[in-house]
């Protein structure tokens, strides 16, 4: 299989259904945000990172190629088969223990803090701040074109990169900047 198609080359894409699409079509936008977030993770987990940390972010990738193509398959047809490309509540669940492993260890939220400080807590936030996006652009789509548990995943996962960051500034010492 060549890697290029050449079917792309007018500004369209085709979705699991075979719908043909053009590049700047929503759901397009919803998984290609997704798709960039992804990939900042990858960037993440180049730097630095403590074992724990590092555990949930390689299943986390995992989670966004799963959400990437149930956003890419409008029709249905490819999720339910495919096990690996299916997202659900123990999904958030697990995200929201995480949540609460991290958070619990750290000082109590009292303002509202800036990005910064260790390289891993800088990406971190980044990682956030492209989740919201991915967030706004599946929100963009409608209620009824998603899965509600989608939105709750990407929500939850927002929350976690934000714990994540200040874990990691306060594991390196690093003071957290306040706004």
């Amino acid at each position: 299989m060549k890697l290029y198609t050449k079917t792309g080359d007018r500004g369209e894409t085709g979705l699991f259904d075979g719908t043909r699409v053009a590049k700047s079509d929503p759901r397009v936008e919803a998984y290609g945000a997704v798709d960039e977030l992804e990939a900042w993770l990858g960037l993440v987990r180049s730097h630095r990172l403590d074992a724990d940390v590092e555990a949930m972010l390689a299943p986390i990738q995992e989670d966004l190629f799963a959400l990437g193509a149930i956003l890419a398959d409008p029709s249905h047809r490819i999720a339910p088969r495919v096990h690996k490309a299916t997202l659900g509540p123990d999904d958030v669940t697990r995200l929201e223990g995480w949540i609460d492993t991290l958070d619990g260890a750290l000082p109590p939220l009292r303002h509202f803090v800036l990005a910064g400080g260790t390289p891993a807590a800088s990406l971190l936030q980044v990682a956030r701040a492209v989740c919201r996006r991915a967030e706004r652009r599946i929100v963009l789509l409608g209620a009824d074109a998603v899965d509600p548990v989608l939105l709750t995943y990407i929500n939850r996962l927002s929350d976690l990169l934000f714990v994540m960051a200040r874990t990691a500034n306060a594991r390196s010492s690093v003071p957290e900047h306040a706004w």
